[in-house]
């Protein structure tokens, strides 16, 4: 199985704080990886690492092959690398269109539910709405390498399902997808690796069908 993204031996530090503590953690070409765990397992802190948002204070961060450690996440993102955040994801003094750019009509292969909001400012949406602004936009982009960080928050469960649906589309179409949760639900039981952290370090990984669906303990 090719690697598209990966983290070796990386420490995240923030101030004296070591958010991650050596972690290696594989993400597999044109495969949804999740990474589960409780809040400050240090989930955010390794999507935040494979997008450049923070720098680690030693070990590596490789995208299809090459060290990207010392590249910033505009660059990344020129590369073809998308980060959805959990909070702050849109520009809320913007239109919905205006999130979503010169692809917005295509919105509707992804949350139709957006279409008559199109005029709205974003900033007036409710946080399920808002949610799906952001996650469309980065849809739309068709990145090589989606980053979402519980992107599952605010949305109804029917929303949720056709998310994972189409995520794990994305991925059978030759993207990478890499998705941080608190639990492993049965709608991403065919994502390709599961990788669980618990207090700045990689515990399990493994295959979906190896773990019950259920909140990560410690």
């Amino acid at each position: 199985m090719t690697v598209e993204a990966e983290l070796r031996a990386v420490r995240v530090r923030h101030g004296l704080l070591e958010a991650l503590h050596g972690v290696d953690l594989a993400c597999p070409a044109g495969r949804v990886t999740v990474l589960l765990g409780r809040n400050g397992a240090g989930r955010t802190t390794a999507l935040n690492a494979l997008a450049g948002v923070v720098r680690p204070a030693a070990g590596r961060v490789l995208w299809a092959g090459r060290d990207v450690t010392g590249l910033s996440a505009f660059r990344r993102a020129r590369l073809g690398l998308a980060l959805v955040p959990a909070e702050q994801a849109v520009f809320p003094s913007l239109t919905v269109a205006e999130n979503l750019g010169a692809d917005a009509p295509g919105i509707d292969a992804f949350f139709p539910e957006l279409r008559p909001l199109m005029a709205r400012r974003a900033g007036t949406l409710s946080g399920g709405q808002q949610q799906m602004v952001a996650l469309g936009r980065a849809l739309l982009a068709r990145p090589r390498l989606l980053l979402l960080d519980e992107p599952d928050r605010g949305l109804a469960p029917a929303v949720v399902a056709r998310l994972h649906r189409l995520l794990l589309e994305s991925a059978a179409a030759g993207g990478t997808v890499v998705l941080a949760a608190q639990s492993l639900p049965v709608t991403l039981a065919g994502a390709g690796v599961v990788h669980v952290l618990r207090r700045g370090r990689v515990v399990f990984s493994g295959e979906p069908g190896e773990l019950l669906s259920g909140p990560i303990g410690g």
